[in-house]
């Protein structure tokens, strides 16, 4: 890379260019999430209803006709409901349309509030686009007397991704100038601390062009690009970070200077790259084995943020070892330049008596001198901060209280205030006879029954007459409470356990369906598939660290550490969004759980971040047990190498992740919280007092590992 450097960086600025301007066309095409599970319940549902009720679509949705003055009963009410329903009718992707006066229940208490019920046919994606379509057309007949816009499940998907798409600008324009700041720092110098920029955000172009290729092929929700965003970003500033603070180091040892100019700055990156270029694949390759973990979950929502994230990733490795490596090349000395005042700036080398007398290197040796007492009380506050995960609750906050000044959020604040809380998204219920063939008399009356027995619930309001196509019935039940709420999900897991009585004994087959039906049905999916999440990823990270520590005891120490991490982490993150610690300073109000995908997600990817430093800090300790054979003087000299670097790495990515927090989309708030949280627990606690004090109870076991065998001739 660095003898070719012209030639890479033409070939990586064409490239950069390209993916630029796929940047704004990806984020056209981003969807909703979606929450399905192959074969789940409500997946079999919206095959039975695409069957044997295609009028109805394979989603629901509402539009709200809401009036200051005219009723429903006034010519000019009815004039715009008349205008509005004919050019949603010519909307493609549209099944069909209730109007409100042909519909039972369709217009409210007083007259001023009516709705009309629309169906929508395809898949998510295409079910997004029609509803996108359908606002607009809906908006050109608003004659200002009588406000008219679509809620439902695509609609606010779709408004929600908006926000999302706001909130990861302001994250970036908070984070990336605070992070280039920390850099400067860091490096003492502003060239080297815009490198390392420049690189996460070509990673960055290169994996939104890379996404937008793959939309020919898949489809990537908002949550995904924006996780993509958090994690490329800063992995992509720690890798960049990492790599050019040792090309300085090794460029400051070989000196440049006469005719060998280009030689020996050739040999500093090859030098940078052949110890912390290796640092970076490893870790690489780390967050990559955590994220393929979540590809067993048969739900689209974990394979969209896996292959989007890992996309990330793979990005900004392509760029750290081609595009950094010749751009160093090209810089030379000038990556000095801007340089900060001399008591500013870190020692580009350190002289072999500071590996026992810095700051650092004193700390290291304190924690050792007391190991038990140091890490008994890091391993007391990380098990202290877990607790809370003890009492977890999964939920899912479709972030409708974020939609106040967006069409679907006023129509949705009209219908929920003149209507039922469940009107925006009603449980279905499709009844089906033996093999889902057409149901007998006696069934059918069974089914009536159930119907009517469920209707005592204090949850539902209202069931609406049930319908039949080829002998199955479908009935829309209509909640008391709102589609996203904790009651709702409490209220289909019951209709389900009396669905499940009622069909012993040959009797008829009753499922629960709707857009609540998939947030349980995610739940249990990922509740079910956790145990074997976890297993894959410390199985997979536990053979790979074997390879890269040449050790038994460091990768088995370094998943147990990561281990307490990430449960502190996501501790922490409970007691603050689902025990309300804080609501009022992070700005959000609790829901009193935690989105039912989170913790899966956030475990998967902290495990691998955290390994990055890790990886980092155990492979210098290494160079100096390899030269020494001194585990204690390794550990310290290792210590003061990465301490800086790996404090400046970790108040980076704290940075860019926490500016997530500033997000008024309820998951990326969280996510960011917990990620930054991690992050901070890592370089903090593990790294300075767990580190050192396990390194030194361990001793010469910390770099055993059995020699294979000779055979005897």
């Amino acid at each position: 890379m660095a003898r070719h450097r012209r030639g890479v960086l033409t070939v990586w600025a064409a490239l950069l260019v390209a993916c630029a301007l796929a940047y704004p066309a990806l984020e056209s095409r981003l969807t909703g999430m979606d929450f399905g599970v192959q074969g789940s319940e409500s997946t079999q549902v919206d095959t039975l209803m695409a069957t044997h009720f295609p009028q109805f679509g394979a989603e629901q949705d509402v539009i709200v006709f809401d009036s200051p003055d005219a009723t429903a009963d006034s010519p000019e009410f009815r004039a715009t409901v008349d205008r509005t329903i004919v050019a949603a009718q010519k909307i493609p992707g549209v099944s069909g349309i209730i109007d409100p006066y042909r519909g039972p229940g369709q217009i409210a208490p007083g007259g001023r509030v009516a709705i009309a019920l629309v169906g929508l046919d395809g898949d998510m994606a295409q079910r997004a686009a029609t509803a996108e379509h359908l606002q607009t057309a809906i908006a050109a007949t608003d004659t200002g007397a009588l406000a008219a816009a679509v809620t439902g499940y695509s609609p606010v998907q779709n408004d929600v991704t908006a926000i999302q798409t706001d909130d990861l600008k302001r994250a970036e324009a908070i984070g990336i100038p605070v992070a280039l700041l920390l850099l400067v720092l860091a490096l003492g110098a502003l060239v080297a601390a815009l490198v390392p920029v420049a690189v996460a955000l070509a990673g960055l172009a290169l994996a939104a062009g890379a996404m937008f290729a793959m939309t020919a092929i898949t489809s990537f929700d908002a949550l995904t690009a924006s996780m993509a965003t958090m994690i490329g970003v800063g992995v992509g500033i720690d890798y960049a970070m990492f790599i050019v603070s040792r090309f300085r180091e090794e460029l400051s040892h070989g000196g440049v200077t006469g005719r060998d100019q280009h030689t020996a700055i050739g040999d500093a990156v090859g030098r940078a790259l052949n110890t912390a270029g290796k640092t970076i694949i490893a870790s690489g390759i780390i967050v990559m084995i955590s994220l393929c973990s979540l590809a067993i979950m048969d739900a689209p929502i974990f394979r969209g943020i896996t292959l989007g994230v890992a996309l990330a990733v793979l990005a900004t490795l392509a760029v750290g070892l081609t595009l950094l490596p010749a751009l160093l090349a090209a810089l030379g000395p000038a990556i000095n330049r801007g340089a900060l005042p001399q008591r500013f700036r870190p020692a580009e080398t350190l002289d072999p008596d500071r590996l026992t007398t810095s700051t650092w290197a004193r700390w290291a040796r304190a924690v050792m001198r007391r190991p038990i007492w140091f890490g008994g009380l890091a391993i007391a506050i990380l098990l202290l901060a877990s607790a809370p995960i003890l009492g977890i609750r999964y939920g899912l906050d479709m972030g409708v209280g974020t939609l106040a000044d967006k069409p679907s959020g006023r129509a949705t604040a009209a219908l929920t205030a003149n209507f039922p809380a469940g009107s925006l998204s009603p449980v279905e219920v499709f009844a089906t006879g033996p093999d889902d063939g057409p149901l007998g008399t006696q069934d059918t009356a069974r089914v009536r029954q159930y119907l009517t027995d469920i209707g005592r619930d204090d949850r539902i309001d209202t069931i609406l007459p049930p319908q039949s196509s080829d002998g199955r019935l479908l009935a829309a039940v209509v909640p008391a409470v709102a589609f996203d709420s904790a009651d709702a999900d409490e209220l289909v897991r019951d209709l389900r356990t009396q669905a499940a009585d009622l069909g012993r004994d040959s009797g008829p087959t009753i499922r629960i369906g709707g857009s609540t039906a998939e947030f349980v049905d995610l739940a249990e999916e990922m509740n079910s598939k956790l145990p074997l999440v976890i297993a894959l990823v410390l199985a997979s990270s536990l053979l790979f660290l074997l390879v890269a520590f040449r050790s038994i005891v460091l990768p088995l120490k370094a998943i147990l550490m990561n281990l307490l991490a990430t449960g502190a982490a996501l501790g922490l993150t409970v007691a603050v969004f689902q025990w309300g610690i804080g609501e009022s300073v992070l700005g959000f109000t609790s829901t009193g759980f935690l989105q039912v995908y989170l913790p899966t997600v956030v475990f998967a990817i902290l495990f691998g971040l955290s390994m990055d430093y890790e990886v980092f800090l155990i492979r210098r300790m290494r160079e100096y047990w390899d030269t020494t054979g001194d585990n204690e003087h390794a550990v310290a000299a290792g210590l003061t190498h990465t301490a800086r670097p790996i404090t400046a790495a970790a108040a980076i990515m704290v940075v860019v992740f926490g500016s997530f927090v500033t997000a008024d989309v309820l998951e990326l708030k969280q996510i960011g919280f917990a990620l930054a949280l991690a992050v901070a627990i890592d370089a903090i606690i593990v790294r300075l007092i767990l580190v050192p004090a396990l390194m030194r109870l361990f001793g010469r076991w910390n770099w055993w590992l059995p020699a294979p065998k000779r055979a005897r001739r």
